[in-house]
């Protein structure tokens, strides 16, 4: 695979990607009864950006935070799309078209190719369970940000109290692995439960940006609990 030479990535887990690319937008949408495009949409706004700025979504998947990104950095801005699957890049250049404020390129979360301080603001959308290192993909995610940027992570979280806990257990354990089994890619959709489980919980997680160097860290829960969107500035 381009760029795959000395990565960080794994590469099993990067294989599953590329494996599930063509039913991945299909996939979420009934998984979310399509509020993820909602959760995004937040996301970006706690990015905090300006016409002109410049972006960064890493693990970007098909491109839907990236999209999201570009509608603000317009006119004059640039967003760049990062991700270590291939047929997720192509997905997201096909949904891209000609929108001329984003591009879409190969690169690795933990040893990302950016200069220090190259982008206003950068963006993960539910990839950062994917993180085989999750201190150290945080890290870059702020290396690349300038002085007073942001570093923005929406992700999947586990809500401890019933009935949503119950309902949470029973979608993700139950509901999910079998939804795969329709979609023709069973073991996928089990790891993602698993990733869930592994991911730390809200304050854990500012936790680990704070350990990246990031300040005024604050978090939003929504859908019931079950997302958060955390946000942190470079200092």
């Amino acid at each position: 695979m381009t760029g795959a030479t000395g990565t960080l990535a794994d590469p099993q887990v990067r294989q599953m990607f590329d494996r599930i690319a063509g039913v991945y937008d299909r996939m979420n949408s009934v998984m979310t009864a399509g509020l993820h495009h909602r959760w995004r949409a937040r996301a970006a706004d706690l990015a905090a950006l300006a016409p002109g700025d410049r972006a960064l979504d890493v693990a970007t998947g098909t491109g839907d935070l990236a999209l999201e990104l570009a509608r603000r950095v317009a006119p004059g801005g640039e967003v760049v799309g990062c991700d270590f699957a291939d047929g997720m890049l192509a997905r997201a250049r096909e949904k891209a078209g000609a929108e001329g404020a984003v591009r879409f390129e190969w690169a690795d979360a933990l040893a990302l190719p950016y200069s220090e301080g190259a982008f206003a603001a950068a963006t993960v959308g539910f990839g950062a369970r994917n993180f085989s290192d999750l201190p150290q993909g945080v890290r870059e995610m702020a290396r690349v940000v300038r002085p007073g940027g942001r570093v923005v992570i929406l992700e999947i979280t586990t809500p401890q109290r019933p009935p949503l806990s119950t309902f949470f257990r029973l979608w993700f354990d139950r509901i999910v692995p079998a939804l795969g089994r329709v979609a023709g890619d069973s073991d996928a959709y089990s790891y993602l439960p698993a990733s869930v489980r592994r991911f730390p919980a809200p304050e854990g997680l500012a936790a680990v940006m704070a350990g990246a160097g990031l300040v005024r860290i604050r978090w939003i829960l929504t859908a019931g609990g079950i997302i958060a969107l955390h946000v942190g500035e470079v200092a």
